[in-house]
């Protein structure tokens, strides 16, 4: 295994060893500052001419309705079934389409964040903090110069880093501190340094911490007919400190690299299910996380290049300080690692950069390592390459190059070798297809498309806790039909109406589909093979935008007199077991997905306040295969409301905020036998220069 590292570690300094090179050619050259740096480096992706339903939300809106974590960005796309488990510690996990969550892919600055170990990636260890936006792509991102490992997944959730903006000082410096109920306390620090012409070094760092002992009443019969009473949330503080470091080097017009190493270390307890008469838990967490990363680009009329390398480390440590063995604590820990690398490269045949055929090959490559102190299954590696080979015609009309039609076709390849020292080696591989088309013309786009993905259990599934060991691997079918449209109308004098419209309908089927369920804790799962699964579903959003020309929200270089963002997003998923016909669960919604769904946000900006206002509506779900009165969990609709202002002095500028949360006290359950957090209040001052 030391000599898998050797060659890996080997072959990500021959990648990035001639990055040296042509940085020292480059600088030869004059180039100016503003010749170099991208005119707006932190530019939202398209969304409307698009061949894969994409969605877009800018960190800045996301903050004005006082969202804080990756998990609130997912909340507010329509498609995806976020499950929490309870308060601003529980995991949060995200399932697209019903698809699952491990179907969804979740990158960081277009690289891919792995667990080996359980294949869920928890949205509420990361912070929107020094993001620019947040965008999920259904099927997959249309970009063709992208990791095999994104484009080979079921739906991509990309987190992108935002690049510092500088004015006539060579650096920024912002701090601030959020505070409010139940013990909830997040500080903040970032520094921001231009070095040279060019390069940006970015360093942000958060910590955050909660008692999580809120009240919710405890009914003692289902229907909540009977007597109840109110208890407090036992066992569910939480502590999590965030470091993350960010270097910006633009080598020239066509070429770039970025840099991020990132740090997180964290402890949760557990508070587990509230059950009768068992409604204290002894269960907790602590987890590290590091990761180190490169992506470089250089991009040309003919020629463009993407390359990828990452290495992660991670460890888990699971403790119940109640339960016993026959001889000591329940005591578990889990380490892993892996490295990852990425090449990807696209020609353009034609002589207009949007006309003609263009063909990408990409190829990734990752060494996965999971070691435990388990007595089973302690020493675990997985060797994984997936290639895509994609190409696409484009035919544009008339001068706008986004107008147009445009074919898109791939094959994707993925094999996978597991090695334990218990078993002997096994081997998983397939080929998957995909073929879209998508017709766009001034302000709509039509667009279909097709495509199967293919995933292999993960080391939790195949090796820990599971109630079948010969768990088989899962594919899915997508297909996706849809089309967006545009509107830009000027009102009366300097008023203007932006209106966007996007409505897609998809049919997804899912064969040997992994259904995993919470048993007595959240740290041990259930896995089983549901068999097939087709799920029916149409997404629709809306964005309507309001001001009298002012600037988009966010905007920190004026104050705009006013302007007025409504969002809305609808989800309908009729998801259901289509295994065996004479089984009791046969048509019934599969667990935890709600056949209807919906959010609401709207933000006002005035010259005196900012208001942001949220609603999320989630319909009835049921938490077993059975769908009956006694695994139903009742549908919710929880509102927030923000108040900010970004007041300008002398040498920079104070933010503040402040927020209520769950309105109207509604006490709801995401996961069955998890009370959600009732109204709370929370309040952040900063201050940047």
């Amino acid at each position: 295994m030391k000599t898998r590292r050797l060659i890996v570690l080997y072959v990500l300094c021959c990648l990035l060893h001639p990055l040296k090179g042509v940085a020292q050619d480059t600088s030869r050259t004059a180039v100016t500052l503003p010749e170099v740096t991208i005119s707006n480096p932190n530019h939202q992706p398209e969304k409307l001419h698009v061949q894969t339903p994409t969605q877009v939300v800018s960190a800045d809106e996301l903050k004005q309705l006082g969202g804080m974590l990756l998990s609130d960005a997912a909340r507010r796309m329509a498609g995806i079934t976020l499950k929490d488990y309870g308060g601003v510690g529980g995991i949060k996990t995200v399932s697209a389409r019903g698809l699952g969550s491990q179907f969804s892919t979740l990158c960081i600055d277009g690289i891919a964040v792995n667990d080996c170990q359980n294949g869920q990636v928890d949205l509420g260890r990361y912070l929107l903090g020094n993001s620019s936006y947040v965008t999920f792509a259904s099927g997959q991102s249309d970009n063709l110069l992208q990791s095999a490992r994104a484009v080979s997944s079921g739906s991509v959730i990309n987190m992108e880093t935002a690049v510092p903006q500088f004015g006539s000082r060579p650096n920024n410096i912002s701090f601030g501190i959020d505070g409010g109920s139940f013990g909830y306390l997040s500080p903040t620090l970032s520094f921001d340094q231009r070095i040279g012409e060019k390069a940006i070094l970015s360093i942000w760092s958060n910590y955050t911490q909660s008692d999580g002992d809120y009240p919710f009443t405890l009914y003692y019969t289902r229907n909540h007919d009977d007597s109840s009473s109110i208890e407090r949330r036992q066992n569910s503080q939480m502590r999590i400190g965030t470091a993350d470091l960010n270097f910006f080097y633009p080598i020239d017009r066509h070429q770039h690299l970025h840099l991020k190493a990132h740090y997180m270390q964290g402890l949760h307890y557990l508070p587990g299910p509230v059950l009768l008469y068992t409604s204290k838990a002894s269960e907790h967490t602590a987890e590290r996380l590091f990761f180190a990363q490169a992506r470089y680009q250089k991009t040309g009329t003919k020629l463009s290049i993407q390359l990828l390398g990452k290495f992660q480390a991670g460890t888990d440590i699971y403790e119940d300080t109640a339960a016993r063995t026959s001889t000591h604590l329940i005591h578990n820990e889990y380490q892993q690692q892996e490295g990852y690398l990425s090449q990807a490269f696209q020609y353009h045949f034609g002589e207009q950069t949007k006309k003609g055929l263009t063909v990408a090959f990409s190829i990734d490559e990752a060494v996965s390592q999971l070691h435990s102190n388990l007595n089973k299954h302690n020493d675990v590696e997985r060797l994984s390459a997936q290639s895509v080979l994609s190409a696409q015609y484009s035919l544009p009309f008339g001068e706008k190059n986004e107008e147009g039609l445009r074919i898109n076709a791939h094959l994707s390849a993925t094999w996978i070798q597991d090695q334990e020292a218990e078993t002997s080696a096994t081997d998983y591989h397939r080929l998957s297809p995909y073929a879209g088309i998508s017709y766009s013309r001034k302000n709509f786009t039509l667009r279909y498309f097709f495509k199967e993905n293919y995933r292999v259990p993960n080391f939790n599934e195949l090796y820990y806790y599971t109630i079948s060991h010969n768990l088989r691997p899962e594919k899915a079918l997508q297909q996706n039909i849809g089309g967006s449209y545009h509107q830009y109308c000027p009102l009366s004098k300097g008023i203007l109406l932006d209106n966007t419209l996007s409505i897609d309908g998809y049919y997804n089927r899912v064969s040997d589909k992994i259904i995993a369920i919470p048993t007595q804790n959240m740290f041990l799962w259930s896995m089983s093979n549901v068999g097939k699964v087709e799920i029916c579903g149409i997404d629709i959003t809306s964005t309507h935008l309001l001001n009298n020309g002012a600037h988009h929200i966010g905007d920190t270089t004026s104050r705009h007199p006013f302007s007025l963002n409504l969002s809305l997003g609808y989800s309908f998923q009729y998801a259901v077991d289509r295994t065996d016909p004479s089984s009791k669960t046969y048509g019934h919604q599969i667990p935890y997905t709600p056949r209807h769904s919906g959010n609401i946000a709207l933000t006002a900006n005035t010259q005196w306040v900012d208001v942001g206002y949220t609603v999320t509506l989630v319909g009835k779900r049921y938490c077993m295969n059975q769908n009956n009165a006694a695994n139903k969990v009742d549908g919710y609709v929880d509102q927030g409301i923000t108040f900010s202002r970004r007041c300008w002095l002398k040498h920079g500028f104070l933010n503040l905020k402040f927020q209520v949360l769950n309105i109207f006290d509604v006490q709801y359950e995401v996961v069955r036998n998890y009370p959600m957090m009732g109204r709370n209040y929370r309040f952040g001052i900063g201050f940047e220069y």
